[in-house]
């Protein structure tokens, strides 16, 4: 039952944004619209909650590729994704893996021990490591998002908005 309710968040949250509908990222466990991090919508990850202007683009996601702001030049690629491992700019090297997600969680390189989880996924809420408690969640996600929109959001959340 625990890995049938896994799967079901796990489609949930990976399956892509509907076309027109902003998916928000809100700080902790807050529902006030004050407190959107940043918002994904048609590839692109907004800071805050205004999708309307250019200058407020942070990321841009093409297929399996995460530029800077609102680019497409092969300069601004930031990070770039292969078969759930993320890789730091344009490298597919082994050493250049910074993250891998498994089962949920999200590792540091290429590991699989639970002590590299930096963050898991459930009930659409992203938690600090492989704590559970309310005071561990980092942010929370109010709607679906692919894995590359889940990579940049996790980029935007901790290396651009703080």
């Amino acid at each position: 039952m625990k890995r049938i309710l896994l799967i079901l968040l796990s489609l949930t949250l990976f399956l892509p944004t509907m076309a027109g509908q902003g998916v928000s990222i809100r700080k902790k466990d807050s529902s006030f619209s004050s407190d959107i991090l940043c918002t994904v919508l048609d590839g692109k990850v907004y800071r805050s909650s205004s999708t309307s202007f250019d200058s407020n683009i942070l990321l841009r996601i093409d297929k399996n590729v995460i530029y800077r702001g609102n680019s497409t030049y092969q300069s601004d690629i930031l990070l770039n994704i292969k078969d759930k491992t993320v890789y730091k700019g344009r490298t597919n090297y082994q050493r250049d893996i910074l993250w891998t997600m498994r089962d949920g969680a999200l590792y540091k390189g290429k590991s699989s021990f639970s002590s590299d989880i930096i963050a898991h996924l459930k009930d659409s809420k992203v938690y600090q490591g492989t704590s559970d408690f309310s005071f561990d969640i980092l942010y929370t996600i109010d709607g679906p998002l692919t894995f590359q929109e889940f990579i940049a959001v996790w980029f935007a959340v901790n290396y651009l908005l703080y």
